[in-house]
């Protein structure tokens, strides 16, 4: 008897079940990336409106820091509004470390107007601190690379106003209403108020601006920010609000 053989065919893939197949990975693999790259973008805005707030955030704590910290010395300006730049002297956090002169301005560059925290090298003698004094205003108006170099960007800024909280009211820094005396229409003022009122009537004779009993901060904020818009905040000084701002 003769063996039967039955032969086998043995049938592979065919070069357009190949492509179809090669295709759909292809169309997979870029919906993965997408999906992916979607995700990645995400997380990265997320992290840069943190970021945002976050500099807000220790922008306006600095703010805070600043104005607690102001020292008031003999024939010394303390506090002041140029119309450009505030500018202040403040102790370290320790007075046996010295002071420094901080000033805050807002400045237009490529990129929008930027709000700036300047400040001094720490400073031991009255020159150093008229140096310094003269040299945060420099800065606000045309700063050279010695000046720029101790500057801090905060935030992107729009614009922003001062308001001096003096005579019972809110009032534009550069005028001279609030400053020193009483009006005739106000009554004489008596415990803690004549004696403030009779130290800035001192610090005005030798031509020094007494700090004022409050500082309003008006930020406008640009669009397109974690945070836009107008935002205020208020100081008040530490012997008149408890040690709070």
């Amino acid at each position: 008897m003769s063996d039967l053989h039955i032969g086998r065919t043995e049938r592979g893939f065919t070069l357009v079940e190949l492509l179809i197949a090669v295709s759909v990975m292809a169309l997979m693999a870029v919906l993965s990336w997408r999906g992916l790259d979607g995700m990645t973008q995400a997380t990265n805005r997320l992290q840069q409106r943190a970021d945002e707030v976050q500099s807000l955030q220790a922008g306006l704590a600095q703010w805070g820091a600043d104005l607690d910290a102001i020292v008031s010395l003999p024939q010394a300006q303390a506090l002041d509004w140029d119309g450009r730049a505030l500018r202040l002297t403040r102790r370290l956090v320790s007075p046996a470390d010295g002071l420094v002169v901080v000033a805050w301005s807002r400045r237009e560059s490529g990129d929008g107007g930027q709000w700036l925290r300047w400040q001094s090298k720490t400073l031991q003698t009255k020159g150093e601190l008229q140096s310094a004094w003269a040299q945060a205003a420099q800065w606000a108006q045309n700063p050279g690379d010695a000046e720029r170099a101790l500057e801090v960007r905060v935030v992107p800024l729009s614009q922003w106003q001062i308001f001096f909280y003096r005579g019972g009211a809110w009032t534009n820094p550069l005028s001279s209403d609030g400053v020193g005396g009483s009006s005739a229409s106000n009554p004489p003022a008596t415990g803690i108020a004549a004696s403030l009122a009779a130290v800035a009537a001192n610090l005005a004779a030798v031509g020094v601006t007494p700090v004022p009993d409050g500082v309003r901060l008006v930020l406008t904020l640009p669009p397109g920010q974690a945070v836009s818009g107008t935002l205020t905040r208020d100081w008040v000084r530490p012997i008149l609000g408890g040690g709070k701002s």
